[in-house]
């Protein structure tokens, strides 16, 4: 197999370019014990896992599309991101393109327990990245609370002053003062971004001037010695440049100016993407939008691809809602009880255990019994009167390994996360209570449980990941007499056995 290393590191005191180093060190371990050929690696530095916008990264996701490679190796699950939605979103897209995300320290399967268990772990990495932004943002107050500059881009205008604070930057701040007036003369924005620019004059952030970053300033309350921070706001807690008749005189303009803006097409969520699939041919079913032509009211739904493009499957759309809806509270009922969450926490754990046997700290395990063993025996031929220099240095040279081993043992311990059955429950009944009509919770509960969807006629069938008392993943049998029949909403279901056909995909 041919995969990929993604590595990164956050930015900080203690996070370093070593930092890659030794991921890239481990997860080369990794392959190599794995049989797994590397053509490839990414990385990016003193960047961090809560946002997408990682150049490495997003290059890795595009040549994803290439298929040059079926698997992206990473140290842990968090070097991928922190954010549980954002690890959904790409990975869905590596899925697409045939390649999955391997983690070299957690050693997590591809079984349906193997997914919870990554979940939960994924769900570990948000929290620790949330905390750390907490504590972040304490300090940010507490620098907000002084007036000084919390980070991010200082306005045209101003710079750093020795305390930290804001003063003003004589130069820029003409260039301010020159677009006020400008603008509270009549000048268009146009016409001041036009003038700007022939000049060579730029924005804080070294660009020409554009609509947009010409209306944040004028909008900035800065300019009239306002500090803002989240929440808290500071009369006079900034050099003012611009007076605030001006100012007023200015925002006046801008209201009467303001253009009604386009509105947006509203961005839709097909929670079901990759997992929903046609009963009658086993293709999957794709997220779709159309527009009733009497009511003109707008409808959301699921298509099978083959059907779209007419290839022989003649399987009506199912409305998004209501199929989402009915998988989420399905589950709930099915999955979210007592007797279920324990048999999936005793899965996990069992996973858990025989995935570390596999793993390098078992290995280390085995060397350091294998020492022990050694040393033992050392020192019951020494009780036995075989005394030599060759056995005193021998049984010096395996104490020594002994501790080299243990040290590597407690190293192991740390980086390798090891979850107990009772997080596990406690982890899984979170989910209990949530707002079934949530879209966030409907998201969670789909990308947790439900492995695939197969939508029939008369009935649909889910597949959980979970494997229960016949050792295959549960799968469970919905028919519903009140199935939508409106050809664009879906159609009547009653009867038949679950999916037996192959999960195809069509692009």
């Amino acid at each position: 197999m041919n995969a990929v290393i993604y590595a990164r590191y956050s930015p900080g005191p203690d996070q370093t370019d070593q930092s890659i180093e030794g991921q890239l060190r481990e997860c080369y371990e990794f392959a190599e014990r794995n049989n797994i050929n590397i053509v490839g690696v990414y990385t990016d530095r003193a960047l961090t896992g809560r946002t997408d916008q990682r150049p490495d990264f997003l290059r890795m996701i595009a040549d994803s599309e290439s298929r040059k490679f079926e698997a992206v190796i990473v140290w842990k699950l968090d070097r991928f991101a922190r954010n549980r939605y954002d690890s959904a979103i790409y990975k869905a897209k590596l899925k697409k393109n045939g390649v999955r995300v391997i983690s070299a320290k957690e050693n997590i399967s591809d079984t349906p327990e193997g997914i919870i268990l990554e979940s939960m772990l994924e769900g570990m990495a948000e929290y620790y990245s949330a905390n750390l932004s907490q504590n972040i943002k304490r300090g940010m107050k507490e620098s907000a609370l002084k007036c000084q500059v919390t980070g991010g881009n200082i306005a045209l205008g101003y710079k750093i002053g020795p305390d930290k604070k804001f003063v003003v930057d004589p130069a820029e701040a003409a260039i301010v003062k020159e677009i006020f007036e400008r603008y509270a003369n009549g000048q268009t924005v146009t016409e001041i971004i036009t003038e700007l620019n022939n000049r060579g004059c730029r924005t804080s952030r070294g660009n020409k001037f554009g609509p947009n970053s010409l209306h944040r300033i004028l909008r900035n309350e800065k300019y009239i010695g306002v500090y803002k921070w989240n929440d808290i706001i500071i009369e006079n807690g900034v050099p003012a440049i611009i007076d605030e008749d001006l100012f007023r005189r200015v925002q006046e303009m801008l209201a009467v100016n303001k253009k009604a803006p386009a509105r947006a097409a509203a961005k839709m969520d097909y929670l079901l993407s990759t997992k929903l699939f046609c009963g009658k041919c086993g293709t999957n079913m794709n997220g779709e939008s159309g527009t009733s032509r009497t009511k003109g009211r707008k409808y959301y739904y699921y298509k099978c691809a083959k059907a779209k493009r007419r290839r022989g499957c003649n399987k009506k759309p199912v409305r998004k809602d209501w199929i989402e809806t009915l998988v989420v509270s399905e589950t709930v009922r099915r999955v979210l009880v007592d007797e279920v969450i324990e048999m999936i926490a005793d899965r996990v754990i069992e996973l858990q255990n025989q995935e570390r046997d596999k793993s390098v700290l078992r290995a280390l395990e085995l060397e350091l019994e294998g020492v022990k063993k050694s040393i033992a025996n050392l020192i019951k031929a020494i009780e036995l009167g075989i005394f030599t220099e060759s056995t005193q240095a021998r049984l010096l040279e395996l104490e020594k390994e002994k501790k080299d081993l243990e040290a590597r043992i407690a190293h192991e311990e740390i980086v390798t996360p090891k979850v107990t059955r009772e997080q596990v429950v406690f982890w899984l009944n979170q989910f209990k209570g949530g707002d079934i009509d949530d879209p966030e919770y409907q998201r969670l509960i789909i990308d947790v449980f439900v492995k695939a969807v197969f939508v029939y006629d008369d009935h649909i069938t889910i597949t959980y990941n979970y494997i229960d008392e016949s050792g295959r993943p549960r799968t469970v049998n919905i028919e519903d007499s009140g199935f939508p029949t409106d050809p664009v909403k879906g159609s009547t279901l009653k009867s038949n056995p679950p999916p037996t056909c192959t999960l195809k995909t069509e692009q």
